[in-house]
């Protein structure tokens, strides 16, 4: 396993993929409402809760790492808060787009998905952590 004693490796294997994940949601945000296909019954629920446990996931790792010294409740806290206004400000962003509008209830179900990679976040912190270096 490589050691990350570099900050921008750190910042590539860590913050990047957080990056790219919350470029993806706005990205899907845009699209007009008209210009999403229907593939199956509920599918704003589940892509909602998937797509937020997956960001949820995403910010907790990446706090694990930049901030070792924080106990694994408070990185839980911090990654469904940063999620919880990601995904107010996404709905924000919705209510331009044709065809959207903006949803207390995307933003609850958003929220969800953040709790559920929460309580299936691992305990422990990456073994690649070094300091110094």
């Amino acid at each position: 396993m490589a050691v990350l004693n570099s900050p921008r490796k750190k910042f590539i294997k860590y913050l990047l993929p957080t990056y790219i994940w919350a470029l993806a949601i706005f990205f899907v945000s845009s699209i007009p409402g008209n210009k999403i296909p229907r593939i199956f019954s509920f599918q704003d629920v589940i892509f909602h809760i998937l797509e937020y446990a997956i960001f949820g996931w995403l910010i907790n790792r990446a706090l694990k790492n930049y901030y070792p010294d924080l106990n694994r409740r408070h990185y839980i806290y911090l990654a469904i808060t940063i999620s919880f206004i990601y995904a107010l400000t996404d709905e924000f962003h919705q209510a331009f787009v044709p065809y959207r509008n903006a949803s207390i209830l995307d933003v609850s179900l958003d929220t969800v998905g953040a709790i559920i990679s929460g309580l299936f976040s691992p305990a422990e912190i990456s073994k690649d952590i070094t300091y110094g270096a």
